[in-house]
């Protein structure tokens, strides 16, 4: 098949929709078919390159400096305007049109309601091409790094829930990763497009239980001897890191031999490291930036537990990465994680905001062996149903499913 993937963040940047895109597309043209991505350009210029055996073609874009990149170090600071934007594609509908136009797709399928994404949809409704979409966002997703006081906040992710609902019902078929998420997305509403969930996958081959390599250890200074509170992400507001910080202090009472390792950067970074000043925590905890690569599969190895407080989660690559490296799992009873985090199974799941009980799940698994086995196990058998390569076969199915109903 001719395949275009639409995407409003692909690699470099790293967040879970442009992970999933990457893998998707790569994937694709492993498999033998022929692939397209439309994504902004992080130059600003439009351009396009062979990677991974995909087409990438970037298209004209300008920063929106109130967000960062997550290709660049955010510094210290938490800041309201940034160096490096996110960037985004305007009016791409001539640019997107052209493409197509040439490219002669069978299916497209669109990550994001972005302009570009929109323009996919409305030039492929034109010419009759089928159209698959994934909802990946929630309106949290948006709103919450802004800081809008609840009275505002509350009225705009209604209106954007019913924005995301509307951009889906143009399409053929719709995906999202979780069954949780489609109970979110519908909500009662009349939609009669086929919706189904698939999970965004991970790569199994990357992440395996066992010891990290000693140079990890010692290139991120990390004790070799000290149980580990791991947490990789995005370190942004909407992603609640600061609760974990917060319950890892109260954990140190009963486990003080325990560090707490931050993978990942964003704009609350700085706030956090002043936090464990705060704390007094500081010599406990260790932001280690961004990690990718071979050494972010390293990286889960050193945990202990993997903790999380996100409540905006459609699915949690991450999640499903550090259980599929053998952890324990932390996370809170919100959005679809307990699809991944199972309750007393591979981990414990806490109730939003209860700094307590986090920090009484830490205890309880960095304190007891059996415990840490025994949910080391138990999410690896989790982490295999979320293999890549069903996510492959489920999308391949779809695509062929639309391109013969119309």
């Amino acid at each position: 098949m001719k395949i275009v993937i639409a995407t409003a963040v692909y690699a470099p940047m790293i967040n879970g929709v442009a992970v999933f895109s990457h893998n998707l597309a790569a994937g694709l043209a492993a498999r033998g078919h022929e692939v397209l991505v439309l994504t902004p350009s992080q130059t600003g210029r439009n351009f396009e390159k062979m990677e991974d055996g995909v087409r990438v073609c970037c298209l004209r874009s300008v920063e929106a400096k109130v967000y960062p990149d997550q290709i660049h170090d955010t510094g210290a600071k938490k800041r309201l305007f940034y160096r490096h934007g996110f960037r985004v594609s305007i009016f791409p509908y001539r640019e997107v049109k052209h493409i197509l136009k040439k490219f002669r797709p069978d299916v497209v399928h669109v990550q994001v309601s972005d302009p570009i994404g929109l323009s996919v949809v409305a030039c492929a409704r034109k010419s009759g091409i089928p159209v698959v979409t994934t909802e990946h966002n929630q309106p949290e997703v948006i709103t919450e790094p802004l800081g809008m006081p609840g009275f505002v906040k509350k009225p705009v992710d209604a209106l954007l829930s019913s924005y995301f609902a509307n951009r889906q019902s143009k399409s053929d078929f719709v995906t999202m990763p979780t069954k949780q998420a489609i109970f979110n997305l519908l909500d009662g509403r009349d939609f009669k497009v086929p919706v189904a969930a698939v999970s965004n996958g991970v790569d199994l081959s990357n992440f395996k239980p066992g010891k990290a390599k000693k140079e990890i250890y010692e290139k991120y200074n990390i004790p070799t001897s000290s149980p580990i509170v791991l947490y990789v992400g995005r370190v942004d507001p909407e992603k609640n890191v600061g609760a974990v910080v917060e319950a890892f202090s109260i954990a140190l009472k009963s486990v003080p031999e325990a560090r707490l390792v931050i993978v990942g950067d964003g704009v609350d970074r700085g706030r956090l490291v002043k936090e464990a000043e705060r704390l007094k925590i500081k010599d406990k905890v260790e932001f280690l930036g961004r990690i990718v690569g071979k050494n972010l599969h390293e990286i889960y190895k050193v945990g202990t537990v993997f903790a999380t407080a996100s409540e905006i989660e459609t699915q949690g690559i991450v999640l499903i990465e550090a259980a599929a490296s053998g952890l324990p799992l932390i996370a809170v009873d919100a959005g679809a994680v307990s699809e991944v985090c199972i309750n007393n199974e591979n981990g414990f799941l806490c109730q939003p905001g209860d700094i307590p009980e986090m920090a009484a799940a830490m205890v309880k698994i960095l304190s007891d062996e059996k415990i840490q086995k025994k949910f080391s196990e138990e999410s690896v058998k989790i982490a295999k149903e979320h293999d890549f390569e069903h996510t492959l076969d489920k999308f391949i199915n779809i695509y062929e499913h639309v391109i013969f109903k119309k």
